[in-house]
């Protein structure tokens, strides 16, 4: 057997394990489990009391912890939510993180705007849709404007940062028609499995398998994961898109889950029970907190990178306004400028391309969870404050009235 010590993934599953159990034990304390297993990592790690180091398992597991957390985001995207008012709202995202890039460029915290921009650009669904679920807002019309801007924004900035700041190099043209090619295999691989799965016999197969220890339904997922992260990577892209659009194929073709309704739960168990906390763990491992702390002028970041934050995503709710009552447009700007794993993994990819320094890389981390720790709460607190079934003539009046903070 190799000599692989398995100690730092001992603790770092530990530490896994003591987040949510904590929570748990603590209603009270409404702080999302990533943001204790990152703070956690920060704490054991380089940064703290140094007891963990990532040695060769953790970063396996987290690398596939990485791939898992792209591939079930994908899987709860939409594609018929991608309408053209979201569209236009990333624009708007885009651009306002574009002059925040050139900003922050000019006083020397940055080094590539545009990095900067497909940072700040993403919204975490994962995290904003059980808020909504607790709200009972998931199906009214502010849950849907903020659930179609935050599947468009997860959707174009992993597109957007494989074909920008892909690690294997090569020019912009190439990558595009490496892209195009990508996505044509995939489109291909879609209708194949469509088509296979009208064989009757196949699908009685499936049926039988699905439930005993074959999990037939999950390896075939995991296949699927596997393989479009091998292809993106050998087309030059960048193995998140893979991932990504790995979920969003198995999302498309699953819509009728009435024979096998306990097949995303399984895959949910399989990510957030082991895989995607120890990658969250990891990159609290990797944060350069002792950098941050270091200069104040680094620890100054990360409030302008929160506010950045807000301004890029929270500005595009605000093309609802004709719509949507006052409240409920501020809530669905919060709610959009909520964004946490993205960030993770486009900082740790901008260190390791060259364009980020391991300092704002921390400084992006920190404002993330800022932002997870507190917009979510705004949110609620906004959407609380009417009554969901109030129909929409309704709350077009409530919009003429005057809010608490006027």
């Amino acid at each position: 057997m190799p000599d692989v010590e398995f100690v730092n993934l001992l603790i770092v599953a530990a530490i896994a394990l003591t987040a949510p159990l904590l929570l748990g034990l603590a209603p009270a304390l409404r702080v999302p489990a990533v943001v204790l297993e990152i703070v956690a990592g920060i704490v054991v790690g380089p940064s703290g009391l140094g007891w963990v180091e990532i040695d060769l398992p953790v970063q396996i597991v987290a690398l596939l912890g990485l791939a898992f957390l792209l591939f079930l985001a994908g899987l709860e995207i939409d594609v018929h939510r991608l309408s053209g008012q979201a569209l236009l709202g990333y624009v708007v995202t885009l651009a306002v993180g574009l002059a925040a890039g050139f900003a922050f460029q000019a006083a020397g915290w940055v080094q590539s705007p545009l990095l900067l921009a497909v940072t700040l650009s993403a919204t975490s669904l994962g995290l904003i849709v059980p808020v909504l679920k607790d709200a009972g807002r998931v199906d009214g019309d502010a849950g849907q404007v903020a659930i179609a801007g935050a599947s468009v924004a997860d959707f174009a900035a992993i597109i957007l940062l494989s074909l920008a700041f892909s690690m294997s190099g090569g020019g912009l043209g190439g990558r595009v028609g490496l892209l195009g090619l990508f996505a044509g295999l995939v489109v291909l691989t879609g209708l194949v499995i469509v088509f296979a799965g009208r064989s009757r016999r196949l699908a009685d197969a499936l049926f039988r398998l699905q439930d005993t220890t074959a999990e037939i339904r999950v390896r075939a997922a995991v296949v699927l994961l596997v393989a479009f992260v091998a292809l993106a990577e050998e087309l030059g892209l960048e193995s998140i898109l893979g991932a990504f659009l790995a979920g969003v194929v198995v999302g498309v073709i699953d819509r009728d889950t009435t024979s096998h309704p306990r097949f995303r739960i399984k895959l949910e168990a399989v990510g957030y029970g082991f895989l995607i906390p120890v990658f969250f763990v990891t990159s609290g491992l990797r944060l350069d907190l002792g950098g941050l702390l270091a200069d104040a002028g680094a620890l100054a970041r990360v409030p302008l990178f929160l506010v950045a934050l807000l301004l890029a995503r929270g500005l595009p709710a605000f093309l609802h306004v004709r719509s949507l009552p006052r409240r409920d447009v501020f809530a669905v700007a919060l709610l959009q400028a909520t964004s946490l794993p993205f960030i993770v993994t486009a900082t740790q990819i901008g260190v390791a391309v060259g364009l980020m320094s391991p300092v704002t890389a921390a400084a992006l981390t920190c404002a993330g969870l800022l932002s997870v720790l507190l917009f979510p709460a705004g949110a609620v607190g906004l959407l609380s404050t009417r009554d969901p079934d109030q129909t929409n003539e309704g709350a077009r009046e409530v919009t003429n009235l005057p809010t608490v903070g006027d």
